[in-house]
């Protein structure tokens, strides 16, 4: 390689004084520190959480069906179903499953709070729930709204220590956005008493927040499209999340459960709804995780 200029460093601090050169500049970062701390690291691909705790760990389901009238949402028909299916599917892999319906924001913000401060030295995770309507970066309450990102720091390391290195999972049931596979007008009108099992939508927008270390967000659509949920049997998300937790939530990895949730909601569509534009539209779930090792929920002995 041919040099046209040349870089020197002086002093400890390493500054640089550039002459002409076209190397790269010099700078305070050590490459060979990094190489070494590099090669001294082992990796285990197959390592796990430890889940051999006394308590597998408490799950709390916040499920939105009403809203206090001004703030203009509609009733979230056939979330009951959701809650009902999470309870059993969780309590079956050994969480304590508290549910709170139609609370309010203060309530609800309370609940997160005293969690966030227990000690889970004696538990194996955490899970929350929030079957909602959501907008922006909020779900909501009965009678407001919370921002996601104020939830999920409540859990982090230097607020909530005994879940230090220990997976914190967050699903939320709400919509991401207002498409389905192409831009159409929201479906979420229904009537006071429904007696067909119709698709509505979960009302606007939720992003993809980041967490922290050991964080597993696990959404019910993709960021920008409609949550899609029936007036009877629930959320597709959460009615095939329930299905695959029954027959393989005590046996497979838990982001590759996810994957198979991804795979199985993509391949419904929507067959009957008030708004036909919404007729064989589809929803493809996802999930950031942060998790730096395997997540099983096996039988405890």
């Amino acid at each position: 390689m041919s040099d046209t200029t040349e870089d020197r460093c002086e002093g400890s601090a390493g500054k640089c004084s550039k002459i002409t050169t076209d190397r790269a500049a010099c700078t305070e970062n050590l490459t060979e520190t990094d190489a070494f701390i590099r090669s001294s690291l082992a990796l285990d691909p197959a390592e796990e959480y430890k889940m051999n705790n006394k308590r597998r760990g408490l799950a709390i389901i916040f499920n939105q069906e009403r809203f206090f009238w001004r703030l203009g949402l509609n009733d979230r028909h056939g979330t009951n179903a959701d809650r009902y299916n999470l309870e059993r599917r969780l309590i079956e892999l050994g969480f304590d499953v508290k549910s709170y319906d139609n609370y309010k924001e203060k309530e609800v913000l309370q609940i997160i709070n005293e969690a966030a401060g227990a000690n889970h030295s004696d538990a194996d995770c955490f899970v929350l729930v929030f079957l909602s309507h959501g907008e922006n970066d909020y779900v909501y309450t009965y009678d407001g709204k919370i921002s996601i990102q104020e939830i999920t720091a409540m859990f982090k390391g230097d607020k909530c220590r005994s879940l230090v290195g220990k997976p914190k999972i967050f699903i939320l049931q709400a919509c991401r956005g207002d498409k389905h596979d192409d831009p159409v007008t929201a479906c979420d009108a229904v009537d006071s008493e429904i007696k067909t099992n119709e698709v509505v939508v979960d009302a606007s927008a939720v992003y993809t927040l980041p967490a922290g270390a050991d964080f597993i967000m696990c959404y019910s659509v993709a960021e920008g499209y409609y949550s899609h949920r029936e007036t009877i049997n629930g959320s597709w998300y959460v009615q095939d999340l329930c299905e695959l937790l029954q027959k393989y939530g005590d046996s497979l990895e838990f982001t590759e459960l996810l994957t198979l949730v991804n795979r199985k909601v993509s391949m419904r569509s929507v067959g009957r709804a008030a708004d036909v534009n919404a007729l064989g539209k589809k929803q493809v779930p996802c999930f950031a995780s942060m998790l730096t090792k395997k997540l099983y929920f096996r039988p405890k002995k």
